[in-house]
C-alpha cells in the first residue's frame, strides 16, 4: 500500500503530481472509493460534512472532485452487515482510497471491525490518500489533543502502519490552537517520530521510504525531542 498522508487533501500541484506518480496513470483513468467514516465519530461534524466530502463540494479539501474515472463510497460502519465477498470485490477493483477527516481513533476502530485493516497490507499498488484524520489513522498515536470527545477505544492509539505521528492543519487561521508551539509540546509528550504539517503539505510513504511534498510549512520532530 502506498500512502499519501495530507492535512487537507490534494490542495496544490505538487501534491497532485505526487499522487499521479504513485498511481502510475492519469487520475482520469483511476477508480476511487471515498471513505467518510471518520466524520461520524467527531462530535462537531454535522451531516452535511460527509455529503460535501463525497460530492466534492468542499473546495478547501479537494479529494473526490479531482476528475476520477469513477468514485464510489465505502462506508466502513456498514461493512459488517454486507457479504464479505461483495465488498472485498469493490476494494479489489479500486485504484485509490480517498479517506476523509473526523475522528482518527473512531476510523481506526471501524477499519479493524470491518476487516479492511487486515486486507490493506495485501495490496502493494493501491494508494491511500488521507485527509486529516484519514492520514492520522495510519500513525501509532494521535495524542490527547486530537481526541474528539471520548475515545471509542479508550486510548489515542491508531493503526501504526507508519512509525510517526501527524499534527495536521498547522497554523490554520480557523484553528488558532494549532500553532507551531503547540505542535512542539504535542511532539514532546508523544515522544516518538512526528511531523507537523499545514494544509499545503502531504507525507508520501512508498516501500517504507518517507518524503514530504509541500508548498507550505512543515516540521519534523525526531523521537525523543
Amino acid at each position: 500500500m502506498k500512502l499519501l498522508l495530507a492535512s487537507a487533501g490534494v490542495t496544490n500541484p505538487s501534491i497532485r503530481g505526487a499522487l499521479v506518480e504513485m498511481l502510475g496513470k492519469p487520475i482520469s483513468e483511476a477508480s476511487a472509493l471515498a471513505i467518510p467514516t471518520a466524520s461520524w465519530g467527531h462530535p462537531f461534524v454535522e451531516p452535511a460534512r460527509p455529503y460535501e466530502f463525497i460530492s466534492g463540494r468542499e473546495p478547501r479539501t479537494p479529494m473526490t472532485e479531482l476528475g476520477w474515472k469513477s468514485v464510489g463510497v465505502l462506508e466502513l460502519t456498514a461493512l459488517p452487515t454486507v457479504e464479505r465477498e461483495r465488498w472485498t470485490r469493490w476494494v479489489d477493483e479500486t485504484d485509490v482510497f480517498l479517506v476523509g477527516g473526523g475522528d482518527a481513533v473512531y476510523l481506526a476502530h471501524w477499519m479493524r471491525e470491518s476487516g479492511l485493516a487486515d486486507l490493506l497490507p495485501t495490496y502493494d499498488e493501491k494508494v491511500w490518500v488521507g485527509l486529516s484524520a484519514g492520514s492520522m489513522v495510519m500513525t501509532p498515536r494521535v495524542g490527547s489533543e486530537f481526541l474528539a470527545g471520548e475515545s471509542i477505544t479508550g486510548t489515542d492509539e491508531t493503526l501504526g502502519v507508519v512509525d510517526f505521528s501527524i499534527f495536521p492543519h498547522l497554523e490554520h487561521p480557523e484553528l488558532r490552537e494549532n500553532t507551531m508551539a503547540a505542535a512542539e509540546k504535542w511532539a514532546e509528550r508523544l515522544g516518538g517520530h512526528a511531523y507537523a504539517i499545514d494544509d499545503a503539505t502531504a507525507i508520501r510513504v512508498v516501500d517504507g521510504a518517507v518524503d514530504v511534498i509541500s508548498e507550505g510549512t512543515w516540521r519534523y520532530f525526531p523521537a525523543g525531542t
